[in-house]
């Protein structure tokens, strides 16, 4: 498990923290400080907090350790490498001759506030407390319970690689350095959350990135006054973001190595968050997340007539619905050849509550199969099926046209390659049936047309959200539209402004 230096707190080869930034150094007085210790960690109240009292070399020492992160080898070893001390080999300088000469640990740090010894034991390192010493050496022992990387299940693919972001941060960052093995490539270290001391990593390639986008990020991050992120990046999201009014993702969530590697070769910046299995992209665009790492492992011609499909899948998911219904409702509109639009079997219902009811229930019907077992799953579907399928149909509740109807755009939701993004075009489609139920066809064109202004008012970080659409750009819409090879691939999306434009 690696170390992340503190960028507030941390020491580099045992320089302390500058005396005003301390909150309770560490004193001469050993007991004195073990009782301090012992009170803030709650050695007597909680089970999981390892204090060792030690005596080596003619001086007393104490080691701090959660049981749950102790890495049990790793400390038999210190202890063992202790033990063959004798009186007199520490020295003057206990601290330097112990971590230079005795503790057999590539990652150690020292720390003369104890108020910052508390927070890193509670974060998992192991901290040795030396009698007659001004610091404290925290030994990074820790080992996160953790899963083997596996494919995500939302961004599969046929061919390519099968593993995927964990929970466990520094696994994460070793599964980008595999592809990205650039010596500018930078993974630093934020620590947030006045209770849960969360651990995140802002990650980017240096010569590639916008320094501007860069810092931002890192302020957004800094300015965060909370006790914790238990519900990690998605919190995030909003302290940083903002906008929490817009129902439409402003970063892109990838759980693929390869997906984000990608995203670091154009100039986008990383959020790594400890106990999170996805990574959050910024900034991104609209057109970030209509792409899926399955146009880019087939040849260029078969990605870009996936590309296309897709693209269908997600206009017929929003708009489908309401022209349909725009359609039905008013039959002079309905085009020459097109005369089958429309109810040929009424149902009991009015047909714009048939709608709203079935997305109701197709909503329900998404949220009980997240809390379905797995054995059970099947069971549901055929319960959806049989009920709201054919008895709704047979009862006179639902017109055929809007279960079929109905179905189409669900598969365009589904097809949507981004979970956020396929939600939030779900409560555009609702926005537009209602406005166009109200008032016809000037509804649903007022409506469509409120829809884009609000896309093209948002920036994600000074980015344009529908960029290169608006403000157009006609090369990189090409690249948008059409899976490009990617030999002819030479420029980096100028609207992050990479500091190398060139491939």
């Amino acid at each position: 498990m690696g170390t992340w230096e503190r960028a507030n707190n941390s020491t580099n080869g045992g320089d302390p923290v500058e005396e005003s930034e301390k909150k309770r150094p560490v004193h001469l007085d050993f007991e004195d400080n073990i009782t301090y210790l012992k009170k803030a960690l709650g050695v007597e109240e909680n089970f999981d907090i390892v204090h060792l009292e030690l005596f080596h070399a003619g001086k007393q020492m104490a080691l701090f350790v959660v049981d749950g992160f102790a890495k049990d080898f790793a400390i038999t070893q210190i202890q063992r490498e202790l033990v063959t001390l004798e009186l007199g080999d520490l020295g003057h300088d206990p601290v330097e001759t112990l971590m230079k000469s005795v503790i057999p640990y590539v990652e150690l740090s020292t720390a003369s506030d104890l108020d910052q010894v508390v927070d890193e034991v509670l974060s998992g390192p192991a901290a040795l407390v030396i009698e007659g010493a001004e610091k404290v050496i925290l030994i990074d022992t820790r080992e996160y319970p953790v899963r083997g990387p596996e494919e995500p299940d939302t961004e599969k693919v046929i061919r390519g690689s099968r593993d995927g972001f964990v929970e466990t941060i520094v696994m994460n960052v070793a599964l980008i350095r595999r592809r990205v093995r650039d010596r500018t490539l930078r993974v630093e270290y934020v620590s947030t959350g006045r209770r849960s001391k969360s651990d995140l990593a802002i990650t980017y390639i240096a010569d590639i990135a916008d320094d501007k986008i860069v810092s931002k990020l890192k302020q957004g991050v800094e300015k965060m006054i909370t006790d914790g992120i238990p519900m990690g990046d998605k919190t995030i999201e909003e302290y940083v973001f903002g906008h929490h009014l817009n129902p439409y993702p402003l970063v892109r969530y990838s759980e693929r190595p390869d997906v984000a590697a990608s995203h670091l070769f154009e100039g986008h910046v990383l959020l790594l968050v400890d106990g999170s299995p996805s990574v959050m992209i910024a900034p991104t665009t609209f057109w970030h997340h209509l792409q899926h790492a399955e146009e880019y492992r087939q040849k260029p011609v078969v990605g870009a007539a996936l590309r296309l499909v897709r693209f269908l899948a997600v206009w017929t998911s929003i708009f489908l619905l309401p022209l349909w219904y725009l359609y039905a409702s008013n039959e002079g509109l309905i085009p020459p050849g097109l005369e089958f639009i429309g109810e040929e079997q009424k149902g009991a219902v009015p047909l714009i509550y048939q709608f709203l009811f079935a997305e109701a229930g197709i909503e329900m019907l998404r949220m009980a199969a997240i809390h379905t077992p797995n054995a059970l799953s099947t069971a549901l579907g055929l319960v959806a099926a049989l009920l709201i399928g054919e008895v709704a149909i047979e009862v006179g509740m639902f017109s055929p046209e809007v279960i079929l109807y109905l179905a189409v755009a669900a598969v365009g939701t589904f097809a949507t390659p981004s979970y956020e993004l396929g939600l939030a075009n779900r409560l555009i489609r609702v926005a537009l049936l209602i406005v166009t139920s109200l008032f016809g066809l000037a509804g649903y064109l007022i409506g469509t047309t409120v829809w884009l202004l609000m896309l093209a008012h948002i920036r994600s970080i000074d980015t344009p959200y529908l960029w290169p659409f608006i403000p157009f750009n006609g090369r990189a819409l090409r690249d948008v539209l059409l899976r490009a090879p990617m030999p002819l691939k030479h420029r980096r999306p100028v609207a992050i402004h990479p500091k190398d434009p060139d491939r």
